[in-house]
């Protein structure tokens, strides 16, 4: 029964979030929340903060289950993970709207070389206030803190699990899911790809809270992949940092509540160069690039300062005669993560557990 259940609650998160978005962005719309599509010719105004559509399908799906489960199934579930995971994505996705909301009356250009209303938040603001969303798991206890070390073997942290490793990695994965972006359709297709093999993961694990994780994770990505028919380009709304804070914050706590730490690292390994590469320009750089004459995309730098740059220059090593178009960039880099996603799961059901 508990599959029909996850099912089911993966339907309605799907569906309410579709039925949703359209609603969120006449009204974004209305209130001036919007940003500028820049890499399409004379930068169309779309509306954004697709995060807040997103989480309200989230918590939809998520709510449904629990009803399902309270009345119908009763599964042996832990409420409390549960309520402290959405509470958690809740937070963050209001602190990206924040971000989203602090915007211009008029464009300007801004420190990226791009035209855009937006202002956002400053960059040592992002880290503090995502800090905030850690509390809900921290408060809990989520996760076990116990740790298998290489050439040590299983440490307990103890009381630094909850007090440290935990909000680390809240704001790291957090803001790490805010640097690739910036091409229609990154955003959401890649983070819902590694939701989806981190879900099949945990869905099929059986271990104490795998199925809180899995739930978490699998809800999650039905709302990313429903955005994903708006911001595919040409993108009607943009995802905005509520987006892509409530992503992180989904991935992450699927993640602590399921104990699926050594995989969602794996997972997490092109979040985790992006913020690398991000590093090298001193967070001073854009992962978009500039749009071409013929329709193609150009790397912005001569340096790589982000995965999609190096998509943007594969044609040049290639020795292509074209460049390739945004969409192109995003069914790649997509097409990167499925193949990243395939390869660990298969590591992990026919390495590890053999």
């Amino acid at each position: 029964m508990e599959i029909y259940s996850i099912v089911a609650s993966t339907v309605v998160a799907f569906f309410a979030c579709f039925i949703a978005i359209p609603y969120f962005m006449r009204f974004f719309n209305r209130i001036g929340i919007i940003g500028t599509d820049q890499q399409k010719q004379g930068k169309p105004i779309v509306p954004q903060a697709g995060g807040i559509p997103v989480f309200f399908g989230f918590l939809v799906g998520m709510l449904t289950f629990i009803g399902i489960n309270t009345f119908l199934t009763h599964a042996p579930l832990d409420l409390t993970q549960l309520f402290a995971a959405l509470l958690s994505t809740a937070v963050i996705a209001m602190v990206g709207f924040f971000d989203d909301l602090n915007i211009r009356t008029q464009r300007v250009a801004i420190s990226s070389d791009a035209i855009d209303y937006r202002i956002g938040l400053k960059q040592w603001q992002k880290p503090l206030l995502t800090l905030v969303a850690a509390v809900p798991l921290m408060a809990v206890n989520a996760g076990t803190s116990n740790a298998l070390l290489p050439l040590i073997g299983v440490v307990d942290f103890g009381i630094f699990y909850p007090l440290l490793a935990i909000p680390i990695a809240v704001v790291c994965v957090s803001n790490a899911t805010n640097m690739l972006a910036g091409v229609n359709g990154v955003e959401s297709g890649t983070t819902s790809i590694a939701l989806l093999g981190l879900a099949v993961f945990l869905l099929t694990r059986g271990t104490p809270n795998s199925l809180e994780g899995g739930l978490i994770a699998l809800c999650a990505a039905a709302t990313l992949l429903a955005f994903m028919k708006f911001n595919w380009t040409p993108a009607k709304m943009l995802p905005g940092d509520s987006l892509t804070y409530f992503a992180g914050a989904a991935f992450v706590s699927a993640i602590i509540i399921g104990n699926a730490e050594k995989l969602g690292i794996l997972l997490f390994i092109p979040w985790i160069v992006e913020a690398l590469l991000k590093l090298r320009g001193r967070f001073k750089v854009r992962s978009y690039g500039d749009l071409q004459r013929d329709g193609t995309i150009k790397a912005p730098y001569n340096e790589i300062y982000s995965l999609t740059h190096v998509v943007m220059k594969l044609p040049y090593w290639l020795k292509m005669k074209k460049g390739f178009s945004e969409k192109q960039i995003a069914t790649l880099m997509i097409t990167g993560q499925i193949i990243l996603t395939l390869s660990v799961l298969a590591f992990y059901f026919f390495v590890v557990s053999y």
